[in-house]
């Protein structure tokens, strides 16, 4: 029997929360790298922080005009959010983080094995790039979520405009460029370990996320037929 109720939209986040998130993730990621390094005078530190802070404070205000659903969607996860995702992100968000402090002992303190300056370079360029193909993903799917689910309550339907006519999983491309390109930018070749680590497990989610969704969400199937690589045309 079709479903006539009206999509149930996620709450929004609490005032209190929202505040927390707003200085928490600042302050955050203040220790990440500065802790690490043992100096807040490492200037690499202020120069990544800002770039970072300029390109998301972009993204956030492109996102609220053209999909402000997303901030919701975002903002915790949702009830269903699968067993075997809750267990890849334990790690998966770790790593992730890590790339920070594992990059400021690096080139911050300890000067283990110096980066040439291309490949900072390098590094913002894929910064950038993750960062907006993220918001690119983003501002065309209303379903962009934190945790792989069917949003059935939400009427979740096939996303195929913007970067999901090229692959399926565009935000995991997006996630695997920002995390080494996170590593070089802040002028670490040790970085690049967790970078590798939180992307390969990401390639890992792909598949898992790509079968749940052949299996439960109506009309992927013919779209993962039509769209056949999951993040890189040609390749995979």
């Amino acid at each position: 029997m079709e479903n006539t109720e009206p999509p149930r939209e996620p709450d929004a986040m609490s005032r209190g929360a929202a505040i927390a998130y707003a200085a928490g993730l600042p302050l955050a990621l203040l220790l990440l790298i500065f802790l690490p390094a043992g100096t807040i005078a490492w200037w690499p530190g202020w120069i990544f922080i800002a770039v970072l802070s300029a390109g998301f404070s972009v993204s956030a205000l492109v996102l609220a005009r053209v999909n402000p659903i997303i901030y919701r969607a975002r903002s915790r996860f949702q009830a269903g959010t699968r067993s075997w995702d809750k267990a890849l992100l334990s790690v998966i968000l770790p790593a992730m983080a890590a790339i920070l402090p594992v990059a400021a002992l690096d080139a911050g303190r300890f000067h283990w094995l110096p980066v040439p300056l291309w490949a900072v370079l390098l590094g913002y360029a894929g910064v950038l790039l993750g960062i907006a193909t993220t918001a690119w993903a983003q501002a065309v799917n209303p379903f962009f979520e934190p945790g792989v689910r069917i949003q059935s309550e939400r009427r979740q339907r096939v996303i195929d405009s913007g970067p999901y006519r090229f692959v399926r999983h565009p935000g995991y491309v997006a996630a695997v460029v920002l995390f080494f390109g996170m590593a070089l930018a802040l002028g670490s070749v040790w970085a690049l370990a967790p970078a590798a680590l939180a992307s390969g497990l990401l390639v890992l989610r792909t598949a898992w996320e790509d079968r749940l969704l052949r299996a439960e969400l109506a009309g992927y199937d013919a779209y993962a037929r039509r769209v056949r690589w999951r993040l890189v045309p040609g390749l995979w």
